[in-house]
């Protein structure tokens, strides 16, 4: 088989200039009339890329990715949002004509083995070291979404929490209000550590930095649910004293709180703001329609597979780390606060 030296040769260029050409780099200056005669030659000389000499392009073999999803099945049904993420990532799989095996845990392992043999592995949310080294052996192109765990090995798409509490913090401020809670839950971190939610840190940081911080006014469960949304807001009406605003952690969480107001009849937004998080599908439904900050998960999906296809198909093996924006949508729950 033909060498990329012996094309090079021919052409007259440089073996690293024909390796650019063949796999089409973008960003290399060369002659229109250069890159068709190395393609010329190499097609003369029957020469093979590494992709094509894998198999991975083309109408080749049929990429095969296992994902898994750190939550339960109990705890996808409490907390929809990596559902709908999962969901995404499915859908995305579809239309990459892309297979797609899920990955379980039993007894404390993942079962793996049951699946044909697998080009990469998509994992959703957070996972302990342990887990982490139990992934790889299956397979060692692996991306994190919604984490990013050893940032020097493994591919990852997160949000910019920071940008979408901003943009909320800053929306409730513009309408006017100086009283704003939080209300959240404690977070799994990726060495199953409890963790401060990045949500809650930003939260802190802009209230501060506006000498607007009140410790009186956070609330934090055990948990991000719709039950511990509802319990956490009755928590904050039986002080008799609340903020004329909420930030809460997700559109879950958010969707409990809005219950329990209802049930107190306080009025949202008339007596009271909501922010929530996430833009569920279901937000938009609520009564009021819930403003959130929307988190794009179809593009999450996008992004975690084609970083995957990028591993293998061109054999990168620095890792990237991709910020997915978030952005505010504004809706009816929140209002210009009735206090001076």
């Amino acid at each position: 088989m033909a060498t990329i030296k012996e094309i090079a040769s021919r052409a007259g260029v440089s073996p690293a200039t024909v390796s650019r050409v063949l796999n089409h780099d973008t960003t290399l200056s060369v002659s229109a009339e250069t890159k068709m005669r190395i393609f010329e030659i190499a097609e003369e000389l029957d020469y093979k890329t590494v992709r094509e000499r894998k198999g991975n392009i083309g109408d080749s073999k049929r990429l095969s990715f296992g994902v898994v999803d750190w939550y339960t099945e109990v705890e996808l049904l409490d907390d929809p949002y990596y559902l709908y993420l999962m969901t995404a990532i499915e859908k995305e799989c579809s239309v990459a004509s892309i297979d797609m095996f899920k990955i379980t845990k039993l007894n404390g392992k993942y079962n793996a083995m049951k699946l044909p043999s697998i080009d990469g592995i998509i994992a959703i949310g957070k996972f302990s070291d342990e887990e982490i080294e139990d992934l790889s052996s299956y397979s060692a192109n692996i991306v994190f979404v919604d984490s990013s765990p050893h940032e020097k090995r493994y591919d990852s798409v997160t949000i910019n929490l920071r940008l979408g509490v901003t943009e909320a913090l800053g929306h409730l401020l513009e309408l006017g209000h100086t009283e704003i809670g939080f209300i959240g839950g404690t977070v799994v971190g990726d060495y199953k550590e409890i963790t401060v939610d990045d949500r809650k840190k930003v939260f802190v940081e802009f209230m501060e930095r506006h000498g607007l911080y009140n410790p009186d006014y956070m609330y934090i469960g055990s948990r991000i649910s719709y039950d511990e949304g509802y319990s956490l807001i009755h928590q904050a009406i039986k002080t008799g004293k609340l903020p004329t605003a909420f930030f809460i952690a997700n559109d879950t969480m958010a969707t409990g709180a809005l219950r329990a107001l209802h049930e107190v009849k306080l009025n949202v937004p008339n007596e009271i703001s909501i922010i929530g998080f996430n833009d569920l599908a279901t937000s938009k439904y609520l009564i009021p329609p819930l403003t959130t900050v929307r988190v794009h998960l179809s593009f999450m999906a996008v992004t975690a597979i084609e970083l995957l296809q990028e591993r293998i198909n061109k054999d990168r093996v620095i890792p990237k780390k991709v910020l997915i924006p978030s952005e505010l949508v504004v809706r009816k729950s929140c209002k210009k606060t009735n206090k001076a």
